[in-house]
């Protein structure tokens, strides 16, 4: 069965149109989905065209699932095409998750979004267990292309860029949290699940472990530890932390930054050296240091400014305790800014870590144990 919010929006629009073009009203919805989707006629066209969208057309549409895009935990994604002109990602759930709870926390979430930087759902399919996610599709990528790369074939997009691109995913965040008619707290935030457009617009994706609350509701309940080792808030892990809440996603989001500015994952895939690895805790010591980010990480002038603010922003988020940290709405003013950002305070201090220090900080074992669990499940 396939559902889409612009089949909706279309008959809404041509009924309008039908009693009377003097409705003020459809002009200015038009104008915010056009806004939202640069392609509107053909995305709307297309759709329209396959009302009915079953396995079979699933099938059809990736042309037998012939271009893998990538794989996940949950599933595979495949490039496919409604028409000649409108491409898109089909995300294939793996028949493993019988339960279907990532298909109903994807569908569920992204029946509230509409915004620029969160990833339009153009629409789905649930065919007994074999279920699938169709997606806007963006051949730039995500995010993780372009900082992680070891051969840098995708090339440096620049400082400026990667502020714009910050500064793009806070917003998104800030709208999940509160600009929808319900909460929305993505628990996954990463470079993986960011997606960028040909503009370099990035795009939050993957709602798989969404959790959606009213916004009177500050803390919401579970009963396992969700999302990726590296990027998960302490108070996910443990409660000793604080309580789980939207700030969960502002720690993920504070990761997401530093790795940014590194260039690399904030914890790498060996523990001879934590001090090396642990990318978080070397930046802070750089900055209360009073050293320049330019000596590191080869960049002059204002680029060496773009990344110390990005640094100082990430810290802020990342402290343990949520209670500590900033909201999204003072993230995103922090990055429009960035005049007189005064360091946070030392999230590591607490755990009696030094250099000389031959076992672990606490923070990166807990991560380690959270790499653990999520193998277990």
């Amino acid at each position: 069965m396939f559902r889409t919010y612009y089949s909706l929006l279309r008959l809404i629009l041509n009924e309008i149109k039908r009693v009377g073009e003097e409705i003020d009203g459809v002009c200015v919805l038009e104008k915010i989905f056009r806004s939202l989707t640069p392609n509107f006629e053909h995305v709307v066209t297309a759709i329209e065209e396959s009302k009915d969208l079953e396995i079979m057309n699933i099938k059809r549409i990736t042309n037998e699932f012939r271009d893998k895009l990538g794989e996940g935990a949950y599933g595979t994604v495949f490039k496919g095409n409604l028409s000649s002109e409108f491409f898109v990602a089909v995300k294939v759930l793996n028949n493993s998750k019988g339960d279907g709870e990532e298909f109903v926390n994807e569908v569920g979430a992204m029946g509230h979004i509409h915004h620029v930087n969160v990833v339009l759902m153009v629409g789905f399919c649930a065919d007994g267990y074999r279920r699938a996610l169709v997606y806007e599709y963006f051949p730039n990528g995500s995010l993780q292309n372009f900082i992680f790369s070891a051969d840098n074939k995708y090339g440096f997009l620049g400082w400026d860029r990667l502020k714009d691109i910050s500064l793009g995913i806070a917003k998104g965040i800030e709208y999940l949290h509160q600009g929808c008619d319900l909460r929305i707290l993505h628990f996954d935030i990463k470079p993986h699940n960011v997606l960028l457009d040909q503009s370099f617009t990035p795009k939050i994706s993957d709602f798989g472990l969404a959790k959606l609350c009213s916004k009177d509701q500050s803390i919401v309940s579970m009963t396992t530890a969700r999302g990726t080792m590296g990027y998960i808030a302490p108070e996910v892990f443990s409660r000793n932390f604080g309580n789980v809440s939207y700030k969960s996603d502002v720690y993920s989001f504070g990761m997401l930054l530093l790795e940014i500015v590194g260039g690399r994952k904030n914890i790498g895939p060996t523990i001879d050296n934590a001090s090396d690895i642990y990318y978080p805790e070397w930046i802070y010591n750089l900055l209360e240091g009073g050293e320049d980010l330019r000596v590191h990480i080869g960049e002059e002038g204002s680029d060496a400014t773009i990344a110390k603010q990005l640094a100082i922003v990430g810290l802020w988020c990342i402290q343990w305790h949520p209670v500590d940290r900033p909201s999204m709405k003072v993230v995103v003013h922090m990055l429009e800014g960035g005049e007189n950002l005064t360091m946070p305070p030392n999230p590591f201090g607490s755990t009696g870590y030094t250099r000389t220090n031959a076992s672990l900080p606490p923070l990166r074992r807990l991560n380690l144990e959270l790499e653990a669990i999520a193998e277990l499940e």
